[in-house]
């Protein structure tokens, strides 16, 4: 069975998002309608700019596909751009004040230019929309194994929620959300973080937050401890580090580790007979603080990882900068963008945290098809309960 992954080409201003993902299983029902809704939310959020209103994201699937049904073969999609005009140079002009912040100078130092647009349509974060497009697949296939993804924005501009996310009240969560316009499941923080958007769409600036994601239903032992690239929180740090204008990641307690004790730090670990059926498998703890995660694997904890998203590169106003053919100060270039893509960054972070969990899931259980995966998803778990001379089946299990 070929590894679990995927592939994005296009850009900004090009004819489409285009993604390859490869290692599928056959017999996944594939619901275009879900992947169309995670591409609206993310075309969503308070603070987002005009190419919004330019565009509609739909996800075509050009292979790999019959009947509603993966069948084991590589999948194509698409997301189209009906602000397609890269070859318009008129639309498009070359941009040679670089924005500070943005991949502009270095990529035009490495490919030798001073012509900024060419690494700019690629860096772009409209790129994230075929990316959404192709984890969704990773994350209709862990809904087949129960494991579910619940993604929201913790922060914008400081003004941050104290929610407590729970495998009790997720869905209540998610569904105020769903009712936030800054994707905050808080509506008194939802109206103070919109306000910090429109003072800074005043200023002509941006702003930044924080996104956080936590995965239930995740059984212990995906990922592995033997080599560090197989490790399940790295690979979850890389993937939320590959979003654009992101900075920073963690998982569970994140940097506050570094200033408490291990006794206030580490989980405390119990066993209860009752929650046999779990995910867990009855490996209980009073708190979460690593994240659903120990050693590079799961721990049949909820996985819970939080990401900072910098403001984003474009200002209004522009930065200091320095044109590149003159090598004279001047402001940095304005490209049409967003005061604030927070929401829809966290909606990108939902995704790609999904599919690594998915990925990690098919390398522990193996299989072509969504039948053999099952079939070893419960057997694994028959295994692990039978653990300590206890049957799956015994009384009190």
């Amino acid at each position: 069975m070929p590894t679990l992954s995927y592939q994005t080409a296009g850009e900004s201003h090009g004819p489409a998002g285009v993604a390859i993902v490869t290692g599928i299983p056959a017999g996944l029902g594939i619901d275009a309608g879900f992947i169309d809704s995670e591409l609206k939310r993310r075309q969503g959020g308070y603070g987002r700019g005009g190419r919004q209103r330019i565009e509609t994201d739909r996800v075509e699937i050009l292979s790999g596909v019959r009947l509603g049904k993966a069948m084991g073969s590589p999948i194509a999609v698409v997301v189209k751009n009906k602000d397609a005009r890269l070859d318009d140079v008129a639309k498009t002009p070359a941009v040679h004040r670089p924005r500070p912040g943005h991949a502009d100078l270095a990529g035009s130092l490495k490919w030798l230019t001073d012509d900024c647009r060419e690494t700019l349509e690629r860096a772009s974060a409209r790129e994230t929309a075929v990316r959404v497009a192709a984890c969704c697949l990773g994350r209709l296939l862990l809904r087949e194994l129960g494991i579910e993804v619940f993604g929201f924005v913790r922060s914008i501009g400081g003004h941050e929620t104290d929610v407590a996310v729970s495998e009790e009240n997720w869905k209540e969560l998610r569904d105020a959300r769903d009712a936030s316009e800054t994707y905050c499941p808080d509506a008194a923080v939802t109206e103070r973080q919109k306000e910090a958007i429109r003072q800074a769409k005043v200023d002509k600036d941006t702003l930044g937050g924080l996104c956080e994601a936590h995965v239930f239903g995740v059984p212990p032992g995906l990922g592995s401890s033997v080599s560090w690239d197989l490790k399940l929180d790295s690979r979850l740090a890389a993937a939320v580090m590959g979003i654009q204008a992101f900075k920073c990641v963690e998982i569970g307690l994140g940097k506050e580790v570094a200033h408490r004790a291990g006794s206030d730090v580490h989980d405390p670990i119990q066993f209860d007979a009752s929650k046999r059926q779990a995910a867990s498998l009855g490996f209980t703890r009073p708190r979460n603080n690593a994240g659903g995660t120990e050693g590079g694997m799961t721990n049949g904890q909820p996985v819970v990882v939080r990401g900072a998203m910098k403001p984003i590169s474009t200002l209004l106003r522009g930065l200091p900068s320095v044109n590149l053919q003159t090598l004279k100060s001047e402001d940095s270039q304005y490209e049409r963008s967003d005061v604030c893509a927070v929401s829809a960054a966290s909606v990108v972070m939902e995704n790609v945290v999904a599919f690594e969990v998915a990925r990690a899931a098919l390398e522990k259980l193996g299989g072509d098809t969504m039948r053999e995966v099952v079939g070893a998803r419960d057997a694994y778990l028959a295994a692990a309960r039978g653990l300590g001379g206890v049957s799956a089946d015994s009384p009190g299990s």
